[in-house]
């Protein structure tokens, strides 16, 4: 089977005539043999989607600006379904759900079109998830880990960092060969130039597009956002790349997909979605993978993002998503209030490809750290009730602390998979248990930047094995050792 995309030649023009506009929505006569999904000219230069029918007339949604489109104008279908152009040429650049430029750089040549609505590769054309997608941070790749075709969920509170997260696994992928696809759906100018300045800032946007359908867009255009950017992926996909795409958010895309649902006069069902809502986002989930040798051997890993009220994960659109995606990592606003950053809630949070994707140096520094984190969590909590502790537990407490400081990460600053491995070797071989917290602090920002000037060497061969043999063990412990005598001559001759 081609992976070229099918885009049907359907041989139909007919003329048509505006019987009404409504908010973005134009009901049309006229048009006896249009299909769904098929374009049409408007009378005011712009083009217009058939999304919906009764009747009487055809409904259509505008994908411009209707405010000059009268009642009585004529409308012409067009031989085609909708399409957006894709290529290397986007890369770096900022458009909108069409593909045209918002960035003021200029024209944007491309290759081809690829239908914006596409049928899901199938079973036989997949191959399985195996390899990993490096986030760098620290808790994804070690309790939660993302594979390169996987879809794994961000969800949480707003204002809890779900964002950062999409963007720092952007900014992770540079020097790694992988497209990156940022789609900002319903937000506003300024998060979108914050989040662009931001990859420009750490060298990140000559890798990436950005595709935007901001707040003050129509809610066609949000519909269509992440459907057009998984369109561009999939170019990259069929031609053997890794692509990654960052959905934020998918709560106001199905927002918008409401919106236009009722100005169409679908049904409202449950919370007034329309009864396709599970569909139109398993459709657009489906879409990623990871294709056999034969079909292109790319692969395209979706992280999308999806807010939820008051940490309640049950709701309609949430519990939709959890149920048709590959795990989800879970942000808790209370972890996030006490200073615990990124705030992810490993006893909620689930990785369904898992360690299969981990390489076996990571398999053995995270083994048995959800179970440690949890037992420090249920200790912390035992001493909030004034709870006297056993010597054993306050020393499960004590691992737990310093568990925490190493787990917890700045925005902006993502770490390599080598670092993750050394800095939690440390904690597995018992060699922080003894230190203090700002000993414990300082060797967290100061090791991997010691080891790799001290000792270049050891660093690239654990680089290239990506194992913990007895060799480097006994090399890491000797470095650890050295580090802290470093630190101890500092502070005496301080």
């Amino acid at each position: 089977m081609s992976n070229q995309p099918h885009i049907p030649n359907l041989d139909i023009s007919e003329v048509g005539r505006v019987q009404e506009v409504r908010q973005g929505i134009v009901m049309a006569s006229g048009l006896p043999s249009c299909i769904y999904g098929q374009l049409v000219d408007l009378s005011n230069g712009t083009k217009g989607l058939i999304l919906g029918f009764n009747p009487e007339s055809v409904l259509i949604v505008s994908l411009g600006d209707d405010s000059n489109i009268r009642m009585g104008d004529t409308l012409v279908s067009r031989s085609e379904l909708l399409t957006v152009p894709v290529g290397d040429g986007y890369l770096g650049r900022v458009v909108d759900c069409a593909g045209r430029p918002l960035d003021d750089k200029g024209v944007i040549t491309a290759s081809e079109h690829y239908p914006v609505f596409r049928e899901a590769m199938g079973v036989i054309e997949r191959d399985p998830v195996v390899d990993p997608l490096e986030t760098g941070i620290k808790i994804i790749d070690l309790a939660i880990p993302v594979g390169k075709g996987q879809r794994e969920l961000l969800i949480g509170d707003r204002q809890t960092g779900k964002s950062s997260i999409g963007i720092d696994a952007i900014i992770n992928q540079k020097g790694k060969d992988v497209v990156c696809i940022y789609v900002c759906i319903g937000g506003s100018y300024t998060s979108l130039k914050r989040a662009v300045s931001l990859l420009a800032q750490k060298d990140a946007l000559d890798y990436t597009i950005v595709m935007a359908s901001t707040a003050a867009t129509s809610s066609a255009e949000q519909y269509l956002c992440p459907y057009s950017a998984s369109a561009i992926g999939e170019y990259f996909m069929f031609h053997g790349r890794d692509v990654l795409v960052v959905f934020d958010d998918l709560i106001k895309h199905a927002w918008a997909y409401r919106q236009m649902s009722l100005l169409l006069e679908r049904p409202p069902g449950r919370e007034a979605y329309p009864g396709d809502i599970f569909y139109i986002h398993s459709q657009l989930m489906e879409r990623a993978g990871k294709l056999k040798p034969e079909h292109g051997g790319g692969t395209m890993t979706f992280l999308p993002i999806v807010s939820t009220l008051q940490g309640d994960i049950t709701g309609y659109v949430q519990s939709n998503l959890v149920s048709m995606t590959d795990g989800q990592v879970y942000l808790n606003a209370s972890l996030f209030h006490e200073g615990f950053k990124p705030a992810i809630d490993m006893g909620l949070s689930v990785s369904r490809i898992g360690s299969k994707v981990q390489c076996p140096a990571v398999k053995k520094v995270s083994g048995g750290l959800r179970l440690e984190y949890a037992q420090y969590r249920e200790l912390l909590r035992l001493t909030r009730l004034r709870t006297k502790l056993s010597d054993e537990a306050m020393r499960q407490m004590k691992r737990g602390e310093i568990l925490r400081e190493l787990l917890t990460q700045e925005n902006g600053r993502p770490v390599s998979t080598i670092e993750e491995i050394v800095t939690f070797y440390a904690l597995k071989s018992g060699a922080l248990e003894k230190r203090g917290a700002q000993e414990v602090k300082a060797f967290k920002e100061g090791f991997f930047t010691y080891l790799t000037d001290t000792d270049s060497e050891l660093a690239g061969l654990l680089d290239s094995k990506r194992d913990l043999s007895d060799e480097i063990k006994t090399a890491l412990d000797a470095e650890i050792e050295e580090f802290f005598s470093s630190l101890r001559d500092q502070e005496n001759r301080g």
